[in-house]
């Protein structure tokens, strides 16, 4: 199994533990958490080379 699969199994299993939750504070918490390891996810993928970096596109200066 890759890394970024048992990372989005982490994000999985905070999504379910933030359903169950019963106050928001804890809903909240585990929603972020859930966010944070489908970041790394995606970040592992890219560090695998699984998925392209992302191109800036920065605004093109007009000459006056």
């Amino acid at each position: 199994m890759k890394q970024s699969d048992i990372f989005r199994d982490n994000a999985d299993n905070c999504l379910q533990l933030a359903e169950r939750a019963e106050g928001q504070p804890t809903h909240k918490r585990y929603s972020r958490m859930a966010d944070a390891w489908t970041a790394l996810a995606h970040e592992q993928d890219w560090l695998d080379g699984e998925v392209p970096p992302v191109a800036r596109r920065f605004p093109q200066q007009r000459e006056a």
